[in-house]
């Protein structure tokens, strides 16, 4: 009986809980004006992997759900500095603070977004892509990106 305790016991400590999001850290829900769940449905291009200034890059997503603050529409557009650094190693003293959980942008990955607007009034005297300069959209800067589940 005990040893059949024991192996309960272990299989109990298993891998339960592993596909789950990481927790909602404090910064995601207190920085920013705007707090979404999206979907990342494009990277504008292939990031350069070699560091020769500091740029920001407008990406889009696709809203899954507003946690605080308003958006404009399901699909938004969002900056983010240094989109090569994971987020947790982005900020820099242009930036301001940045952070979060994501490591690297993947198209299809769901994010918890810590937002501000317009990005042209938040971002730093930095380059910019935007290939969706046609879209008369807000852009958002990207202050927190944490991992999430949809």
């Amino acid at each position: 009986m005990r040893r059949f305790l024991w192996i309960l016991a272990l299989a109990s400590c298993g891998k339960a809980g592993t596909d789950s999001a990481p927790p909602v850290r404090s910064e995601v829900s207190s920085l920013g004006t705007v707090e979404v769940t999206a979907t990342l449905l494009e990277l504008p291009i292939e990031f350069p992997r070699k560091k020769l200034y500091d740029y920001v890059y407008v990406m889009k997503y696709r809203v899954l759900k507003t946690h605080r603050g308003k958006v404009d529409g399901d699909e938004i557009l969002v900056g983010h500095y240094n989109p090569v650094k994971p987020r947790s190693a982005a900020q820099d003293k242009y930036s301001g603070k940045l952070g979060g959980s994501v490591d690297e942008f993947r198209v299809g990955d769901v994010q918890r977004l810590a937002l501000e607007a317009p990005l042209d009034e938040k971002m730093p005297m930095v380059g910019l892509i935007d290939k969706y300069v046609a879209e008369k959209k807000t852009r958002y800067w990207a202050i927190w990106a944490d991992r999430a589940a949809e």
